[in-house]
């Protein structure tokens, strides 16, 4: 008879866990408390499914910050290249844009999901949605929720691929920390990731440039920066840029309550060379000067709002002004509002298989670990390869058994 094992939750990293159990002959049955499996991967796919990212792997790496060493063997073991390839043999090729984010040639999520549900059927996994996850009994058996009734089931390995606390309305709500605290399991908090930040604009302001993106400027914060084009939003930016400084914008506002995002406004001009821009005509207004410079409309009123429209007339500290704009950021939207989550079961919890210590023969995988990442192709990435280890882990610990 084979050997069972239980798959809770039908995300990536939960289906490409599965798929890996029955490829090593297991009965595989995935779990899911939402009515159909995937719903998360769907929403991650309405805009064009950013699905990886092709830059050198060395670099790629770099995106998972401090778990990066952690998620490095993961990460080895089913690369962009080998999920490109994975994507390939279910007939749905991929392409790589100018930024190198990588995307099914049918940019949508959705013929991806039919042939790798197709595929896991004709392996024999069983999909039993509107299932819920609601812990472990006293002898180690699974507890399941259902419309029916709660029921247990003992199989012989489990993964849970529960998620992270955001896109609650698809299934991922973080309502299974509790349960690993009180079974003594270590977890880092849940924050929210890649979510805007908060900036007081004026009612104006928001009026006239809500929606309008901030094109061609670099972000700073601490040591770190980065170039794009955030957008302004009725409450504050968003955006790449913003998203890759979450970490320590975080940091900040849980150090001072208040962080500083700086904006360099022409971060292809030197100081200098505004400088000689902006003095050209000394008479001129102030916004003819700044328009000289080659600031769009959002850029001059974004100076206004940083400085409470109180423009410096001197043209060399006006130069300085738009290579270094400091934006006073409240807060952040909430988690719910955010495309991922930071914090989840500590890394010191799990083994190299991603099991977790105190539950042996119970894996774990994608956003329910601690990591985090910028958009662009890297938290798909982490939560196939994550998955792929936990599947693995689970499969050779069914076989030595």
């Amino acid at each position: 008879m084979a050997a069972t094992a239980a798959v809770i939750g039908g995300g990536p990293a939960g289906l490409i866990a599965a798929e890996r159990l029955a490829a090593s002959g297991a009965e595989v049955t995935v779990y899911d408390h939402a009515p159909s499996v995937g719903r998360k991967f769907l929403l991650a796919g309405r805009g064009g499914l950013n699905i990886t990212h092709a830059e050198p792997f060395e670099q790629f790496v770099t995106r998972y910050g401090d778990a990066a060493d952690h998620l490095r063997p993961s990460l080895e073991a089913f690369p962009p290249a080998s999920l490109r390839e994975w994507c390939d043999d279910l007939g749905q090729p991929t392409f790589a844009g100018s930024s190198g984010r990588v995307f099914p040639e049918a940019f949508r999520a959705t013929p991806l999901l039919r042939a790798w549900l197709a595929r896991l059927t004709d392996a024999g996994v069983r999909l039993n949605p509107r299932t819920r996850w609601l812990g472990w009994t006293d002898d180690g058996g699974v507890r399941l929720g259902t419309a029916d009734g709660d029921r247990t089931e003992h199989p012989g390995a489990t993964v849970l691929a529960l998620g992270g606390a955001s896109w609650p309305r698809v299934g991922s709500d973080g309502g299974w920390v509790d349960t690993f605290l009180r079974a003594g399991i270590d977890v880092a908090p849940l924050r929210a990731a890649n979510v805007r930040v908060l900036v007081g604009w004026t009612s104006w302001f928001v009026r006239q440039f809500a929606g309008e993106p901030l094109k061609n400027v670099a972000l700073t914060v601490g040591e770190r920066t980065v170039r794009g084009e955030p957008v302004v939003t009725e409450h504050g930016l968003e955006g790449g840029p913003v998203y890759a400084l979450g970490d320590l914008i975080r940091d900040e506002l849980d150090e001072h309550g208040t962080a500083t995002l700086t904006i360099d406004l022409a971060p292809d001009l030197t100081a200098a060379q505004l400088d000689e821009r902006l003095g050209r005509r000394e008479r001129d207004s102030t916004s003819t000067r700044l328009k000289r410079a080659g600031l769009h409309a959002v850029a001059v009123n974004v100076l206004r709002e940083a400085t409470s429209n109180e423009l410096p007339t001197d043209h060399e500290q006006l130069a300085a002004l738009i290579k270094a704009v400091p934006l006073r950021v409240s807060g952040t939207a909430s988690i719910d509002r955010a495309i991922s989550s930071a914090g989840g079961v500590r890394w010191s919890e799990l083994d190299e298989h991603l099991m977790l210590r105190r539950r042996p023969g119970t894996f774990v995988s994608g956003e329910m670990i601690d990591w985090e990442a910028p958009t662009g192709g890297y938290l798909l990435q982490a939560c196939f390869s994550t998955g792929r280890t936990a599947g693995d882990g689970a499969a050779a610990w069914l076989n030595a058994r």
